[in-house]
């Protein structure tokens, strides 16, 4: 009876081990890839999209799906496939590395050196329970802000199906994401975005075309213009306005405590600060 008793512990302890070395993986099934679709494609037709190709990649960037609404460009379909694969591999969406390129160039020649890279407007990653399942990229509706549009539809239609994680950060993490201003949490798969801004200096004018910014005032106080118009206005990404001031803007100062909305299209500007002037902006799109 000891043996046996004995073998049993042995055999438990085995299987143990065996599952600290595997980790759960969900995959995505043929029935998600065309549910992911189907929520792209009323999407396109919300919009009233002239066109589009969705496509929809497996963790792997292996293609699952792929649909053409009538009257879109045949070479829609390899670009779509392309910003699919390119959110999948580097799991964020394409839009981040269009606009690393055209706003410094930083990156460039490394990138240019990669396989299936597609760094266009209009990848995301499809996300389960904070795992990437895969991938949808969609080429050929109005507007590479469009094609974004209707892949994240399609990539919400799995996501949107299970609850959200929730996101914590030690005060550690934000006294250090303060101390230089940094991006607290990414949006990955979400509408927002939390910064931890930190002004040491008066900024330019700014419009943004698609966020609506949520400033909370945590130190600190500045002259903050929203309103009037840009002068000089120059776009340094997509959907991404700067300028050298703002005429005949509404002037009000921030200070501790205050919180502002600026809604997208606003322009707004920081034109005097204290220093250091700290800021949460939470970026809803």
């Amino acid at each position: 009876m000891k043996r046996i008793f004995l073998a049993l512990i042995a055999a438990a302890l085995m299987t143990a081990a065996a599952s600290a070395q595997i980790a759960e993986k969900k995959s995505l099934t043929l029935e998600g890839a065309r549910k992911v679709i189907a929520a792209a494609k009323a999407e396109a037709q919300k919009l009233n999209a002239p066109g589009g190709v969705i496509a929809v990649v497996d963790d792997g960037g292996n293609l699952m799906a792929l649909e053409r609404l009538d009257g879109t460009f045949a070479a829609g379909a390899n670009i779509s496939i392309g910003k699919a694969r390119t959110a999948v591999q580097f799991k964020r969406p394409t839009r981040f590395f269009e606009e690393l390129i055209n706003s410094s160039g930083k990156g460039r020649t490394v990138m240019a050196a990669l396989n299936d890279f597609t760094p266009l407007i209009g990848g995301v990653p499809v996300l389960v329970d904070n795992q990437v399942v895969g991938g949808v990229g969609v080429s050929g509706a109005a507007s590479a802000a469009q094609d974004e549009e209707l892949a994240i539809a399609g990539a919400n239609a799995l996501s949107g199906t299970m609850a959200a994680p929730v996101s914590y950060f030690d005060k550690d993490q934000v006294s250090a994401a303060f101390a230089k201003g940094a991006v607290l949490f990414d949006g990955q798969g979400r509408n927002y975005m939390v910064h931890a801004s930190r002004r040491e200096k008066p900024g330019q004018a700014e419009i943004h075309n698609h966020d609506t910014d949520i400033i909370y005032v945590l130190e600190g106080t500045a002259t903050f213009v929203t309103g009037g118009t840009v002068v000089d206005p120059k776009n340094i990404a997509p959907d991404e306005i700067r300028g050298a001031t703002i005429e005949n803007g509404e002037t009000r100062m921030l200070k501790k405590g205050d919180v502002i909305i600026v809604p997208n299209n606003t322009p707004h500007l920081f034109k005097e600060v204290s220093n250091p002037f700290l800021y949460y902006v939470v970026k809803v799109r």
